[in-house]
């Protein structure tokens, strides 16, 4: 990762760029569980300046978007089995062997420990780690059915998307839904993180990244489904997972976004990630505010990133 995206956020991957592979059929698969978000104009940008200042926020500006569908949650495990079984899909951590696991969620056979990524140690390359076994050898994703899938790349995204007829949000299109209709919050449900010392987010909390008391629940991921969900009917747009994006990232976008329906840079090397996950917290990555903005490479994969499926309004096309 560069400065503008430490690796708290994810790692990027290491071994060579993924290979080529056959896309799925897309539509073959069933668009469920999405919500309509009217066409509208809204406030893009961290209103409070609380950003890191290389991950570009700033300046807050208008974007005007039509009608689009996106995920009330981001997809799950037992979503991904039906494609992955449908298709015959291999991801891109499957096909190198190793993906990136946090320290503290390793319980596995120390062999399987291949390396650490540079100058962030807790995050460990664990072979045999992918969406089915999302902590290494011994653990299995099938047991929870529920929550977000995770270990896959920009580009499984990007093939599970196409699957059921839609595509990935733009990094707009998800600021937009993800707040719910709160114009300028801090959090899809207002400006504290813990009203009346509730918690509304799967995040990081105690000492990064040595110890996590839990007070919210979870260690690792949350069901798609804990907490609450905003104004629009999204599920947890704060922390958990982080979210893939289509757009690339560039930290002087907003400088020169346009105001109608903006898609991102036109090339780069990163793609834009949203939402923060369980790994955040403010000392170390204030990245779980609806306005943060992270990006890793296309082929990266990790226990702490997933996504949700937009699609464009239905007989819009």
């Amino acid at each position: 990762m560069t400065a503008q995206q430490p690796a708290c956020c994810a790692p990027p991957r290491t071994g060579g760029p993924a290979p080529a592979r056959a896309r799925p059929t897309a539509g073959a698969g069933s668009l469920r569980g999405v919500v309509d978000v009217p066409a509208g104009r809204f406030a893009m940008g961290d209103a409070f300046d609380e950003g890191y200042p290389g991950d570009g926020e700033l300046p807050v500006h208008d974007v005007e978007l039509p009608a689009y569908r996106i995920g009330a949650t981001a997809v799950t495990n037992a979503q991904f089995a039906t494609f992955a079984k449908a298709t015959r899909h291999v991801t891109d951590a499957e096909d190198l062997g190793v993906s990136a696991v946090f320290h503290l969620a390793f319980g596995g056979d120390p062999a399987d420990v291949v390396g650490r990524a540079a100058g962030t140690p807790w995050w460990l390359a664990v072979r045999g780690a992918d969406w089915r076994h999302p902590e290494g050898p011994g653990s299995d994703a099938s047991s929870r059915p529920q929550h977000p899938v995770v270990h896959v790349s920009h580009r499984d995204a990007e093939a599970y998307a196409a699957w059921v007829g839609g595509r990935l949000p733009t990094e707009a299109e998800w600021e937009r839904a993800a707040r719910g209709g709160l114009e300028g919050a801090r959090f899809p449900w207002g400006d504290d993180l813990a009203p009346e010392g509730r918690w509304r987010c799967n995040i990081w909390q105690g000492t990064f990244p040595t110890a996590n008391t839990v007070d919210d629940g979870f260690l690792t991921t949350a069901p798609v489904k804990t907490f609450a969900p905003n104004g629009l009917g999204l599920w947890q747009t704060s922390g958990n997972v982080w979210e893939w994006c289509s757009d690339w990232f560039a930290a002087d976008w907003y400088a020169r976004s346009p105001v109608q329906a903006p898609s991102g840079a036109e090339e780069g090397t990163h793609r834009v990630m949203r939402g923060g996950s369980y790994l955040c917290h403010d000392s170390y990555c204030h990245r779980y505010r609806v306005a943060a903005r992270s990006a890793n490479t296309p082929e990266s994969a990790a226990s702490n990133v997933g996504f949700r499926v937009a699609a464009d309004a239905a007989g819009s096309r």
